[in-house]
């Protein structure tokens, strides 16, 4: 998951170079934790208007969560 985020991610922002990704363990037994960080110019552009790309985003990775039998959350870190 982690190379699906990042790989969306680095696609969209000015500073690809600035994007970290990293997985953690979840609270709940069974749920990953994917967090995003990016440079703070372009946190508007991986939220998008009204936070639809985040959004898009967390679905598309929902998706690909479920193909394997996995819970992911998306969070964004400032």
């Amino acid at each position: 998951m982690v190379s699906l985020v990042e790989t969306i991610a680095r696609s969209l922002v000015d500073n690809p170079d600035e994007v970290v990704v990293r997985e953690i363990p979840g609270n709940d037994p069974g749920v990953t934790v994917v967090e995003l960080k990016v440079a703070a110019s372009d946190m508007g552009k991986i939220i998008g208007k009204q936070g639809r790309i985040v959004k898009a985003l967390r679905t598309v990775v929902k998706a690909a969560a479920v193909k394997q039998n996995k819970k992911v959350v998306v969070e964004i870190v400032s």
